[in-house]
């Protein structure tokens, strides 16, 4: 195979997953924004009688900026591959978002303990530029090509079936659908009609 013949197939493949790492960061960006100002907004105003407060205002912001992130990848950066089973799809990517949390906590606690860059500097660098680069890259990967992974026709969001009629002169078992339809759809095969 000519270089120009790979040159030609790989450009569109790297523009779709550049257009996704795009998209992946705005949607990212937007749950980062609703993480910070939810979890200062609940340090804000404390609810009595729950012990450590932070905690569990961290704990409610993180969710609420998954929840978001789900909603924001499943409906535009992975939209081609969402899945009809939601409930499967919500707890992989529960699972993937957490797995790319911990990365982010294991480079503080690598910096922080191992290397002892104890500064509040050290510490945010560690956390919320490294771990954020890693974690984020462990999370993308992990969304393409676990949660968004390219799905089966049954199990694609919007998949149908489709009957296709006989041509006149052929019975409904040798009915064949245009090689379009048939690499779309699961193809059915209705009873003959009664006669």
């Amino acid at each position: 195979m000519s270089e120009g013949v790979l040159s030609r197939g790989a450009a569109p493949r790297l523009t779709r997953l550049a257009v996704q790492v795009l998209k992946f960061g705005v949607v990212g960006g937007v749950g980062f924004v609703v993480d910070v100002a939810l979890f200062n907004l609940l340090l804000l105003h404390p609810v009595a009688g729950i012990p450590a407060w932070p905690v569990a205002a961290k704990t409610v912001s993180t969710v609420a900026a998954i929840a978001v992130n789900w909603v924001g990848n499943r409906m535009w950066t992975f939209r081609e591959h969402r899945r009809a089973d939601t409930v499967r799809e919500g707890v992989e990517f529960l699972i993937a978002s957490l797995v790319g949390s911990g990365v982010s906590l294991v480079c503080l606690a690598f910096s922080h303990y191992v290397l002892q860059l104890t500064t509040t500097v050290d510490d945010n660098v560690s956390a919320n530029v490294i771990g954020l680069i890693l974690g984020s890259l462990v999370r993308f990967a992990a969304y393409r090509w676990w949660v968004f992974a390219d799905t089966s026709p049954d199990e694609a969001v919007g998949s149908s079936t489709v009957a296709v009629a006989p041509s006149p002169g052929r019975s409904w078992s040798e009915a064949e659908p245009p090689a379009s339809v048939a690499s779309r759809a699961t193809i059915a095969s209705p009873s003959p009609p009664p006669e």
